[in-house]
């Protein structure tokens, strides 16, 4: 009788699993109402000081980023984890010159979290199936474009000014997770 219980509890989550990677209308409400709690609480960290604008980098921001792309919904889903992902490293790194609320960050953070634990299970059957295209370029410019806010804040040594410019660019980032976010209908 245990082994019939856990049995059913192993087939109940192996269904949730792939029911839930099968809908991606459910994922697609998931990840908006995300990217908005996201970018709110982007928004509650201090505002741009004027002197700051002045050391703004260029970002060199993949095209895919800048032109509107037609994504199939298996591309958007590693798309949007690939930044996900991005977005959470940079802010687990050193951001105590700027005065930003801890709590925010550890708030972003759970939000980041849960956002990759919704996509997670998809995201590992379009990787098993390789079926992805336009994906798997826009992958390596997004990887480029992280690793250069990343150096770009090493080079600065995480000062405020930086990690100001760097929270624009993540603002702007989750403007384009929502632009994604509508790729993703069953």
């Amino acid at each position: 009788q245990t082994y019939q219980c856990l049995l059913q509890i192993v087939l109940l989550l192996c269904f949730s699993t792939t029911a839930l990677s099968m809908n991606y209308s459910l994922l697609q409400f998931q990840q908006r109402r995300s990217d908005t709690v996201c970018q709110k609480l982007l928004r509650q960290l201090p505002s741009t000081p004027q002197h700051c604008l002045e050391v703004r980098m260029d970002s060199q921001v993949p095209e895919e980023m800048r032109q509107a792309q037609q994504f199939r919904k298996e591309d958007a889903v590693l798309v949007i984890y690939e930044m996900l992902q991005q977005i959470f490293g940079i802010l687990t790194r050193d951001f105590s010159s700027t005065g930003w609320s801890e709590t925010v960050i550890e708030d972003l953070l759970v939000e980041l979290q849960g956002q990759m634990d919704h996509l997670e299970p998809i995201q590992k059957e379009v990787t098993q199936k390789k079926n992805f295209t336009t994906g798997d370029m826009t992958i390596l410019h997004l990887k480029k474009y992280y690793f250069n806010l990343v150096q770009y804040l090493l080079s600065k040594d995480y000062n405020s000014c930086a990690w100001t410019v760097v929270r624009v660019e993540m603002l702007s980032n989750f403007a384009f997770l929502r632009s994604l976010t509508g790729y993703l209908r069953d």
